[in-house]
């Protein structure tokens, strides 16, 4: 299996949304997929708040502008 990139995670994401709006999941299938759509969130949270965090460091190295991170 692939390592998962936060782009991948979008595109199964994505998926998923057309899966539960679709209407033709059952209950038990909808939370299934529900569940893996939150980890998948989880995740790409993850990267993103990485990527601020990179982001905030550039600037500052930089001296751009002062910005602290809460």
């Amino acid at each position: 299996m692939s390592k998962n990139t936060f782009e991948n995670n979008l595109e199964e994401l994505d998926k998923i949304i057309k899966k539960l709006e679709s209407g033709e999941l059952n209950l038990d299938e909808s939370i299934k997929e529900y569940e893996v759509a939150m980890k998948l969130i989880k995740e790409a949270s993850k990267v993103l708040n990485e990527a601020e965090g990179k982001i905030l460091k550039v600037i500052e190295a930089n001296g751009e502008i002062d910005i602290e991170e809460i």
